[in-house]
């Protein structure tokens, strides 16, 4: 039986990132102000922060549905997942991105917020590879996890590629989309990948 420190399933969305405000700064009534004063790293991070909570919420409404997921999963690097989600569809890499007010176009294997570039598309690739790489072995069995991003608060979401690599969502429609999905697991096997995803020596490596 794994230790409860070793069970990521005790994971709160968003606690890599609370934990990164703590350090940023370690007085509490500083860390406060800094929350509210647009332009500060903190500011930055705590923005970030509301966008994995709704995320989260939003991957509630998955559960009862056959669908498990797990939050703030860190790798050996300091790096994080910001959620996983596995069920009858598959498993899925989701990375929160909050851009409030701000117009996202999405080509075949870019993201550009207002224009600028980003590597959201290529680190969310990056990651669901490393992520399918750590699952597979200790589950016996090949693993292909998919890259998701879930952008919040966005005032205009533009897609324009036909077969995207990675899925750009909306967090308002992420759970229909995800239970929409073609099922590509049988309940065993999604029991089995969060067995082995919940337990922290998994990403260890």
């Amino acid at each position: 039986m794994q230790s409860l420190a070793d069970d990521l399933a005790r994971n709160r969305p968003g606690d890599a990132v609370r934990r990164k405000i703590r350090e940023l700064q370690p007085n509490p009534v500083l860390r406060l102000i800094d929350r509210g004063r647009p332009g500060t790293d903190i500011y930055s991070w705590a923005s970030g922060l509301k966008g994995e909570q709704r995320t989260a919420r939003r991957l509630r409404r998955l559960r009862g549905h056959g669908w498990l997921t797990l939050h703030a999963i860190q790798w050996a690097t300091g790096t994080d997942i910001d959620h996983l989600a596995i069920g009858p569809a598959g498993v899925f890499a989701i990375n929160s991105k909050r851009h409030p007010d701000k117009t996202l176009w999405y080509g075949d294997r870019a993201v550009t917020v207002n224009g600028a570039p980003t590597r959201h598309i290529a680190a969310s690739q990056s990651e669901a590879r490393k992520v399918s790489r750590a699952l597979s072995m200790p589950c016996g069995f090949q693993v292909p996890v998919r890259p998701v991003i879930s952008v919040v608060d966005v005032a205009k979401l533009i897609v324009k590629s036909a077969n995207p690599p990675v899925l750009v969502l909306e967090v308002e429609h992420l759970d229909r989309v995800l239970s929409g999905l073609t099922p590509t697991l049988s309940a065993d096997e999604v029991a089995r990948i969060y067995e082995v995803a919940r337990r922290g020596r998994t990403w260890s490596g």
